[in-house]
């Protein structure tokens, strides 16, 4: 187990361990190296080929859902799939959750696609079928108790369609190779023989159902490194596990661990502060990351009154940087933790003509017309497709309406046959003049099968999109939008002859290029990553990737740590290591800001510095309160706060002194300290609350309720504390003890 510490070369540690199995004479045929994103995978490919040469071929490398989809196509029979399946994206598997809940009336405030998505996707990554789903007591209880009884039903239907679609969905690549690997030991034995070397690229990043994939392979020659870094662990909201790298050492006994400790991207004060963040997390690997290189400068913390005022100080702040240092603009990235905090910025920047990137759009093939095309590849090699039969049936037009796709399903549904032998056999099952319509839909989608047995995947694709009509219909669409559909199907065309040219694959087919499309990680969409703008992300985005500067903005309580994450100590200890992610991602200088008060829904409200600031040693901090607010009074929430920081800024961040061994320099606090509760501090019932009551707060303090507005159960109170002024708080989050 090699636990390696933000910015250590962990990249290269797996390309060089990869290249020494390699040259010490093991078949790299025989090794397997996963990872999360087909970039990661790339990248570690070409590193090991410039040391290996043509061996690194041989290594089956890459994503887990690429790899274990690469199993599934040889596989496949015995599950009762076709070995070219479909691979249907989210949008494709909601696609089909709509229909079936439309099908069942269904209330869409109860089972929104979104929401029964999720759901199953929970369900599967938790290895829980749609049989275990129903018989399992406790599910179908809290099911029933939230007017949610229909999820079993709709999981069975849900995996039922898909499987006469002959598709899977990108859960079922993990699902699926589970079920494989537990119902046919000599397929895992056969797996087990082949996988005698096997490398986990971000173990602290894998979910039960990989964790066990992983564990069976390895069961045999338990010849297993696991690299990766518990203090990154930041997707337990997609069902990450950190528990697998905790426990590595008991699953293997026998293990050796190895701690890559220097880091080799930051500052010597940026790897401080993320070394005082993250010892604040209980549930850790312990290790000692340090830095060579130059001390740099410190941290800047910037308070602004508002959420507008705060993105104007981060483009000012840029500009200014870029012009004095002679930067370029991808040098800069502003990281937030929700995409909503990007419209700030997003105007600020505008403002002062920066050009700027959003990571973590609408991805190239998420576009309608990309979408429509792929469609048409994917039902030439599986015509049971229902999904891509829906969408492109009667695109182009083709005097095929809503009517007829209801008679054709109706009609499969009837004599219990696929959609497919409905539409291919159509004067068996359909009337008149549908009938001819859809026999030409058929006769040409069987045209583009036998074109792709003969042609390469370019041409192939060039055919399909030119006889479909989807070339022609976007070339007549004059409009700038219409000339910006067409060159996003030229540029996809392109691609498939830059795949249909590569040496470094053998499989070159039409089909295998739509195999590398389904497989594709939101990491691996952006087409430029060096274009000359300023980059704006998600933290959660941002993994992986580093900057010279970077600013971290809305360091506010409920804010960052989420509300969502205060109710348990796991959950606040992955917000914890969600901001330690943050701040190791810049190389040179960074800037923590936040507000002291933000719109949200429509509604200006007052906002609490992060518990996290206060986490940090303020000794490698620098603070820039140059924007006051504007009109505030004295009584305003935060003037005591604003007293603290600018009292303390003579001493508190002056150049600490040498320290002896004996006695390590302690954290200082940059906050003032909060409020300490009443022991045995429980919240009241606030139903009775009313004007004039004396409540205490966990954090505030006491104080008198000023007013009550608004309706159940959404009342807020407005409460004049003591020590912070007053505040507006909804009762149903604020957690007050009436005093009297």
């Amino acid at each position: 187990m090699i636990i390696a510490g933000a910015g250590s070369g962990k990249t290269r540690v797996i390309t060089y361990r990869v290249a020494h199995l390699v040259r010490s004479g093991v078949d790299s045929f025989n090794i397997l190296v996963l990872t999360f994103t087909n970039k990661a995978a790339k990248e570690m490919r070409e590193r090991i080929t410039h040391v290996v040469g043509g061996e690194a071929k041989n290594i089956w490398m890459g994503t887990f859902h690429s790899v274990f989809a690469k199993i599934l196509r040889v596989e496949a029979d015995k599950l009762g799939y076709p070995n070219n399946f479909t691979i249907y994206d989210t949008d494709d598997s909601k696609s089909v959750l709509r229909a079936i809940l439309k099908e069942m009336a269904l209330d869409e405030k109860l089972y929104s696609a979104n929401f029964v998505y999720n759901r199953i996707s929970a369900a599967k990554n938790n290895l829980i079928g749609w049989q275990e789903y129903q018989q399992n007591e406790q599910i179908q209880a809290d099911d029933f108790s939230s007017g949610r009884g229909h999820l079993g039903k709709i999981y069975e239907t849900y995996a039922v369609r898909c499987f006469k679609a002959g598709a899977m969905d990108f859960d079922d690549l993990l699902f699926k190779t589970n079920e494989l690997l537990k119902r046919y030991p000599d397929v895992l034995n056969k797996y087990q023989q082949k996988f005698k070397y096997i490398m986990v690229d971000e173990y602290q990043d894998t979910n039960f159902s990989q964790y066990l994939i992983v564990k069976k392979l390895a069961a045999v020659t338990e010849n297993i490194c696991v690299v990766g870094d518990d203090a990154q662990s930041i997707y337990a909201f997609r069902g990450a596990n950190i528990q697998n790298i905790l426990n590595f050492e008991k699953d293997y006994p026998d293990v050796k661990v190895f701690k890559l400790e220097q880091n080799y991207r930051s500052t010597q004060n940026i790897v401080n502060i993320a070394n005082s963040i993250i010892a604040n997390n209980k549930e850790q690997l312990k290790k000692n990351v340090f830095s060579e290189n130059e001390q740099g400068d410190k941290i800047k913390v910037m308070r602004a009154f508002s959420d507008n005022e705060e993105g104007k100080q981060v483009a000012e702040a840029i500009m200014y940087e870029r012009t004095s240092k002679g930067l370029k603009w991808n040098d800069f990235a502003i990281l937030y933790r929700t995409n909503a905090q990007s419209r700030a910025m997003e105007e600020a920047l505008r403002k002062l003509n920066t050009p700027y990137k959003i990571y973590g759009g609408l991805s190239f093939y998420q576009r309608k017309e990309i979408k429509d095309l792929i469609a048409y590849f994917r039902l030439t090699f599986n015509p049971n497709d229902e999904v891509s039969m829906k969408r492109v049936i009667n695109y182009p037009r083709r005097g095929i309406g809503d009517t007829t796709v209801d008679k054709i399903i109706v009609s499969a549904d009837q004599h219990n046959i696929t959609q497919w032998e409905v539409i291919s056999n159509p004067q068996m099952y359909l009337d008149g003049r549908s009938s001819a319509s859809v026999y030409g839909f058929a006769t040409m989608i069987q045209s583009f099968q036998v074109i792709t047995k003969n042609q390469s995947a370019y041409d192939a694709a060039l055919h399909i999109a030119q006889h479909s009509g989807v070339l022609k219909d976007l070339y007549e669409d004059k409009s700038v939008e219409g000339l910006n559909r067409y060159e996003n199907i030229q540029e996809l065309l392109n691609g498939i002859k830059e795949f249909s040219e590569r040496e470094d694959i053998e499989e070159k087919g039409l089909d295998i290029f739509m195999q590398d499309v389904a497989l594709l990680t939101n990491d691996d969409n952006d087409k430029d990553p060096n274009a000359d703008t300023v980059s704006l992300m998600t933290i959660h985005s941002s993994k992986g990737l580093e900057f010279p500067n970077v600013h971290v903005v809305g360091l506010e309580e409920n804010l960052f740590p989420s509300q969502m994450s205060l109710n348990s100590r796991s959950d606040l200890e992955e917000e914890r290591r969600l901001f330690y992610v943050a701040v190791t991602r810049a190389k040179t200088k960074l800037t923590i800001s936040y507000a002291t008060s933000r719109f949200k829904f429509g509604t200006l409200i007052n906002c609490e510095p992060s518990r996290f600031l206060d986490e940090i040693d303020a000794r490698y901090l620098e603070l820039d309160y140059s924007a006051r607010p504007q009109g505030g009074s004295s009584s305003s929430a935060f003037s005591d706060e604003r007293q603290a920081w600018s009292t303390r800024g003579s001493d508190a961040f002056s150049k600490p002194k040498a320290a002896t061994p004996s006695a390590p320099p302690k954290t200082t606090s940059i906050l003032a300290k909060a409020h300490v509760p009443t022991p045995g501090f429980a919240p009241s019932d606030t139903a009775g609350l009313q004007t004039g009551m004396e409540v205490e707060h966990e954090r505030f303090g006491f104080g008198k309720v000023i007013s009550l507005e608004g309706n159940k159960p959404d009342i807020k109170a407005t409460i004049f504390f003591k020590e912070i002024g007053q505040k507006q708080l909804l009762l149903k989050f604020a957690k007050l003890r009436i005093v009297n």
